[in-house]
Order: structure tokens, then sequence, then C-alpha cells
């Protein structure tokens, strides 16, 4: 009687034997081609894994088995990005320290992963939380101080009084924290900056040569923002110059007024004493509006006339200086021409305040008829045009002529003009700004500086790395902006044991992404006490060939680490000039969740299922299923350890590759995953009911095993896992009627499965009567003389009926395909004896004849 398949039993007993046997330990320096597989490694939250996180991990295990069954020396590490503020605050609120907690959650996550059988290299797990770890982090921070990149400055940041921290931008929504919903502020405060302006340029023109998905390079090129314009210099009635950046100089004889951000120095110099009143408000107003809430598309217009007026160079013109919100000191210069009539943000500025709108391009016919654009209302000034025409009433009596020029044609032609006045120059600006480094917190890498008495600031000899954190029972912020660390007194003061020099440490302590900057470098090397990393080893093993993880992480991680990367090329400390070769985003795995007929979302706890559907179980109302991001709040995160506990890792590997392609957003469904268990099933009780014979296939068994030899191949090099395992589907259909299995066929067959299901297919390997692990077996290839076909079958057909099937030469001509198909029996029956007209004849698919 052929055994149970007990995948519990399977899955331990294999996942015992890698650990044991080290199966998956990267070898430095192989003679073998090297393949470095990365995943993104996670945040170890107190709430574990769900079904969502384990997608990439299993896409990228899948292909290093692959890749090692290929003959490549592959390199799969995983560690935790442990740092950060949800550690802090769980600390504050519960009053455990946040290295417990964080050990605890690393636990946790360690073993829900090694629970799915992943092929990770665990002797080179690293966390960014270990002062073995983070000592480098610092020591990397001090090569960007001794070159000039990082810097403190006073600027205007998001604090949140409540997290007692300063935000990025984009962790403030609609002036609340992302985390808590917290009121955020804008005040001005020392931080430690890094110029990551300086390798603008470089971050754009290399995106070029990478093999990332187009959206993300997208992302990234409109970040930096790079732009050509021109800088124009405006006399003002007080006296002052204020310089303008424009991408459209060619516009100028239609700006009409100006704005400057509240921010700028410049403010309080022009603002007159009536208006002074109002300005301040109105500065103190936006302080407390996020960039993005200042910034986005759909805000309302606001601003404050600051009674100062500028010359328009172009024409002598005065025109009035505002401020507002929707203009950023960190952008360009802090100031703008506005041009109402061609601009739409400043269109509705000057609506909103009954400015002159003053029309300068002639709208391009056609192009405002498919805009539904009225060029009558255009001129009058009561709409905007914002695309292509000829230049109107753009011309002066000194020599600027551009009236019939293009915008093209006008914008070089205004340029050199105002460079020969000594009015403007040529000017590139990128939105890109430094980056804000700093974080008032405690768990985070503390800056290995010194503040000494003397007001120099240094960095600390690097002897004494790590920086580590001191014991501290309470975690709060001291107070109006003061960190945690800075009430850490015998940790706070210094002397410098070779000076004798007294000062204070940095209170600020690094941001999370200061860790996950350069994690993938220390996986390479990650017990090295000497080095960050062994020069030959990074030669060896860089640059990342594939790097899966989240689209979230578009921009800014992705943006960091290539910053940090290009630092370390220029110091020669590595040898690329990139640090991941090719980048696949894994689609989000949604949960499903219910609402009422009101729209109300009801959680999962609240649900009871009946033969009618979902109803809430306190009144019986019928509920609306719908698939939704997983979250706590909705009570709809499905626990892997419950899918494996019910159906096994292997089941839950295999369905999350077959419910769609790896990029694209799937609902998660229970059903699915039986259907997968059951196919695993059929898999292990054919290799216990089918005898294993020592005989050749047949020419059909040959035809379909290379069929899936090349499918399941050619998917898995082009990341089409769910095609791959719809073919190993296929196969188990057509073998799994064998009472006797062919010995090729079975072992190219658990070869094929085992990077899907690997406990399963380690399993069947060794029933197969092999004593060693296939993680190293050679991958099947498949011979494309077997895959051409000798006969194929026709469809025969008599007056458009079909009456029979035959199989002919897969090169017969009409003439044969004609004297096969007539002497068939059931082809002689319908024709009766009645004469053939005409045949019609499709090679290797059809033959019609007409009586």
């Amino acid at each position: 009687m052929a055994s149970e398949y007990d995948f519990s039993a399977i899955e331990k007993k294999w996942q015992k034997y890698w650990e044991e046997n080290q199966t998956f330990k990267a070898v430095d320096f192989s003679p073998k081609p090297k393949y470095y597989c990365l995943d993104m490694f996670p945040y170890p939250s107190g709430a574990g894994l769900h079904v969502g996180h384990p997608e990439g991990y299993t896409a990228t295990d899948i292909l290093c088995r692959y890749r090692r069954m290929k003959g490549f020396n592959v390199l799969h590490p995983m560690g935790w990005d442990a740092f950060g503020l949800p550690a802090e605050q769980y600390a504050i609120e519960t009053g455990t320290h946040p290295e417990i907690t964080t050990e605890k959650n690393v636990d946790n996550f360690r073993r829900q992963i090694k629970a799915l059988g992943f092929s990770y290299d665990w002797s080179r797990e690293i966390n960014t939380t270990r002062p073995a770890y983070f000592k480098w982090t610092q020591w990397i921070f001090s090569q960007l101080h001794k070159k000039g990149l990082a810097y403190l400055d006073e600027i205007p940041v998001n604090w949140c009084p409540a997290l007692g921290t300063v935000l990025a931008n984009e962790e403030v929504i609609n002036g609340l924290s992302e985390r808590g919903s917290h009121p955020v502020i804008r005040r001005p405060m020392k931080q430690w900056m890094l110029r990551i302006t300086e390798y603008a340029e470089r971050l754009l023109n290399d995106l070029d040569e990478l093999d990332w998905p187009e959206g993300v390079k997208e992302m990234q090129r409109n970040w930096i923002g790079k732009s050509t314009g021109a800088e124009v210099k405006f006399m003002t009635t007080a006296g002052e110059a204020v310089t303008v950046y424009t991408t459209r100089p060619d516009t100028l004889f239609g700006a009409t007024y100006m704005v400057l951000a509240p921010e700028h120095p410049l403010v309080d110099a022009l603002t007159t004493p009536d208006r002074k009143a109002e300005v301040d408000a109105y500065r103190e107003a936006a302080a407390k509006k996020s960039e993005l809430a200042r910034t986005g598309e759909n805000s309302e217009k606001t601003g404050a006339f600051t009674g100062a007026y500028a010359t328009n160079p172009v024409d002598g013109r005065q025109i009035p200086i505002w401020i507002a919100d929707y203009v950023l000191v960190s952008y360009g210069t802090g100031a703008i021409m506005a041009v109402p009539a061609h601009d739409t943000r400043d269109f509705e500025f000057a609506r909103t305040f009954n400015l002159p709108v003053v029309c300068i391009i002639e709208p391009d016919p056609e192009a405002a008829k498919a805009e539904n654009v009225d060029v009558e209302a255009v001129h009058r000034g009561e709409a905007c045009w914002t695309g292509e025409g000829k230049l109107i009433h753009s011309s002066n009596g000194d020599g600027l002529k551009l009236d019939g020029l293009s915008v093209a044609e006008s914008k070089p032609a205004a340029t050199r003009w105002l460079e020969e006045r000594g009015l403007g120059r040529e000017a590139v600006k990128y939105k890109l700004r430094d980056w804000l480094f700093s974080r008032q917190r405690y768990w985070g890498e503390p800056f290995p500086i010194i503040h000494y008495e003397d007001g120099s600031i240094e960095l600390v000899n690097s002897d004494e790395l790590p920086v580590d954190l001191p014991e501290m029972e309470d975690f709060k912020p001291a107070g109006d902006g003061e960190p945690p660390l800075s009430k850490a007194k015998d940790w706070l003061n210094y002397t410098d044991p070779k000076t004798g020099r007294r000062g204070k440490r940095e209170t600020n302590t690094m941001p999370q992404w200061a860790g996950s900057c350069w994690y993938y470098l220390r996986y390479i090397d990650p017990d090295n006490a000497e080095q960050a990393w062994d020069p030959a080893k990074e030669k060896y093993w860089m640059p990342v060939d594939l790097y899966v993880g989240g689209a979230e992480h578009a921009v800014l991680h992705l943006l960091y680490a290539r910053f940090w990367h290009k630092v370390l090329f220029d110091l020669g400390l590595v040898s690329t000039k990139e640090p991941f070769r090719k980048l696949i985003n894994q689609g989000m795995i949604l949960g499903v969740s219910y609402k009422d007929r009101r729209g109300a979302l009801v959680p999962t706890d609240q649900v009871e299922f009946t033969p009618a559907g979902p109803v809430r179980k306190s009144d019986g109302e019928a509920l609306v299923e719908f698939p939704a991001k997983m979250s706590k709040s909705l009570r709809n995160v499905i626990n892997p350890d419950d899918v494996i506990r019910e159906y096994g890792a292997d089941s839950m590997r295999m369905y999350e590759m077959f419910m769609g392609p790896l990029e694209a957003t799937k609902p998660w469904s229970t059903k699915g995953v039986e259907g997968v268990f059951r196919f695993l099933k059929r898999a292990h009780r054919m290799f216990q009911e089918a005898e294993i014979v020592d005989v050749p296939c047949t020419k059909d068994q040959q035809r379909l095993l290379h069929a899936t030899i090349k499918k399941v191949s050619q998917d898995l090099d082009s990341f089409g896992f769910n095609t791959a395992i719809s073919q190993l589907m296929i196969f188990l259909n057509e073998f799994s009627k064998l009472d006797k299995l062919p010995r090729e066929a079975a072992e190219k067959f658990v070869l094929l499965l085992s990077p899907f299901a690997p406990h399963l297919g380690e399993e069947l390997w060794q029933q197969l009567g092999h004593e060693n692990t296939l993680a190293y077996e050679p991958w099947p290839e498949w011979d494309e003389a077997v895959l051409k076909l000798d006969e194929v079958e026709i469809l025969v057909q008599v007056l458009g009926k079909p009456k029979a099937r035959l199989m002919m030469p897969v090169d017969a001509a009409q003439e044969q395909a004609e004297k096969i198909a007539l002497a068939a029996p059931e082809v002689q029956a319908a024709l009766n004896g009645k004469p053939v007209k005409k045949v019609i004849f499709v090679p290797k698919r059809l033959l019609n004849i007409v009586i």
C-alpha cells in the first residue's frame, strides 16, 4: 500500500539535513561562474511574516536552486534591517529595551523563513543593530565625512513632537506622521546632511546601464529631477537683487508677478511695514505644512503680498512680489517668476488673487482644439495654455526679438540675451536635495562624531569604532528636540585618550536607511573584524546579479544605496560603479476583506460563512467579499505558519508562484493552495504506486519529457514561474497514468520539480536510490531533435463537417494527404460514392473535401 504524503515529516527531515550539512554555503573564489542573488532584507516587526512577505523570497530561492544545478556558485544570503522607530516606540510604550524586542522578532522571522526551506547561506547572516556590523556603517560615514560629503546645517525639517524626531517628507501624510497620525510641524533644526546632490548627474546617467523596470528608473529620474534653464536677476524696490531659476526664460515677457518661498532669506528685507503682520502669520502657517502638502497638485493656492516690487529685466515693468507655500526654498533659488498665462499653478494663484494674466504664446490651433482650450479665452487671460506655439508680444528695443519664434527656438535666444547683459546665465538644477541624515531617537547607529569644547567638530579615532549605544532605560526624547542620547551623561562626555581634549558626543543617530545602504557588501565578508569587506572577495562577488524586493523601495533605498556605492567606488573601495545589475519588483498579495451594504468594512473575525455566502455574525447581514491589502486593522492577515501547518511549505511556495506573474498584484485564495497541495500529493503518489523501470521512454513520452525540460528551463530564465508549474502539471497528468515509470522520466521530473518543491524533490530523489542531496545535480537538458514531430494529426472534413482525425507525415503535400484521407473508412462512408469536386488543404491542420 502506498505511503501517505507526510509533508510535515518530509520538510523537517530535509531542513535539518540542509542545516547540518551547510548544503547552501557559498564558496569564495570558486572557479564556477558566480551568481549573487539578493532579497531586500526585512524589518523584523513583532507581527511576524504574513503570506505576502515570502513571495519574493520564494522566487529568488527557486532561481538560486536552478542556478546551482546549472553549475553556478550561488551567494544567497539573509539578514535583518533592525534599527528604526517602530522598535523604539514599542520600547517607550512597554518599557522593554528595543534590543530585547528586536532579538525576539528576529528569532521569530528566522524561524518562519527557515520553515519555508529557503536555500540561504545562514553562515553569512547579518543584523544592522550588532556592533560588529554598525562599526562599519560608522566607518563608511567617516569616509563620507573625510570626503566632505557630510556636514551640519540648520534647515527647516518635519518635526513630530509626539514621536520626538524629524521625519522625511515621505513619512508625513496630510500634515500627520505616517506612524501614529501625530501632528507634524516645520521648524529649523541643526541636522547632519549628506551631499547626494554632488552625485545627481551620475545617479541619473548611470540608470541607462541598469536592467531595471523602466517604471522604477523613471521614478528615480523624476526624483532627481534634472532641468536646464536660466538664472535671472530681478532688482527690487528694496534695493535687493532676487535671483530666479526658470526652465522657461522664453516666457519672461509674460511674467506678471514674483513668488518667494516663505523661508526665503530676503523676505524680511523685502516686506514693507504695512504688510509685516500678514506675512509673518502666513510664514508661521506655512511652517506647519509638509513639503508634499505644499506642492501637491490639488493644494489650495494661498499667499501673502510683501508690499515690494521687482523690475522685469526684459521690459522694465514693475511686478509685485508675493510669498506662497507652493514655492520651496530648497528647490532652485527659492524664488520664481510667475507666468500665469502659461503655467497652471501660476494661473490658479493669479485667479485667486486677481493678478494680471498676459498671453505671450499663440496657441497652436489644432493642439488647442484637441485640448478643448478656447484660444480667445487665453488671449483674454481667462484660460491657461501650456502647450506649443509661436511667441507674441515678446520683443523689446534692446535686441531681444522672440516674436514668431517657437518655444524651442526662443529659449536659447532669451538666455543668450540675458548673459550678454549680465542679467542671467544658463543653469542646470535638480529637484534632488541633500539627504537629511539625522534622527532624534535612541535606536539607531550613533554618529562617530565629537563636538569639542573649542567649537571644533571631529570624527572619533578609527580605533574607537564602534561607538556603541549606552545602556538606557528611558528612551523618550529629552524635550524641545533634544534626542534621548542627550540624557546619557556618562556616555555623552568624552575625553580624547590621545590628546586629553574634552567634548561631547553627537546625540542624534543615523536613519534606518544607513544600515541598508551597504548591507549587500557585508554579506560578502560578514565575519571580517579588520575590514568592512575583503577587496578580493568584493571583486569576485560584485555586482549583485539579481535584486528582488517591493516597489515601495523604488526611490529612497535604491537611490541612497547607489549614492553610497558610487562614493565607495570613487574611494577605490569597490570595483563596480553600480551595486545592483538587475532588479525585479514582486507584486503584492492581497488578503480577503468584507464590507456591508453601506460600504463599511467588517473585520474577518466578525464574519460567518454560510452556503449563501459570508454574513455578519451579529445580525446575519449579507456581506460583500473583496481583495484588500493585508492589515491588522482588517484582521485579514494570513500567517504562513497556519498555511504550512495545514498544507506544507512546498504547497505554499508553489502556490505563491502559481498565482500569476511575479510582478502582478494577486488575491490570496485558500482553495488555490488546496489545488497545488493536490498536485504535490499526486506527484508523491505516482512514485509510491508506479514501478520505476530501467526502460527507454516511448517516442511520445520522450517528446513530452523534453518539451517539459525546455518549457521549465526557459520559463525560469524569464521568471515565468506560473507557466513553468503549469507545464509540470501537464507532465504529471500524462505520466501518472503509467503503471511502469521510465527511470529517465522519473529522475528528470524530480529535478525539474525540486526548485519549486525542494523538500518533496529531495525525498523523491532519495526514494529513487540516490544518497546525496540533489541540490548540485546537473539540470536536465533538452534535445530539439526529440521535439521535432514526424507525424501530425490532421482534421478531415466533408462539406465542412468533421469526419476523421488522421495521423499524417508532418511534411505531407496535398496529394499525399488526399490519398491518406480518401483511404480512411470514415471518409469513404461520408462520400457514399459521390465524386470529389474540390479539396481544400491547410498543411499540418486541416483537409476539407467538397463533393
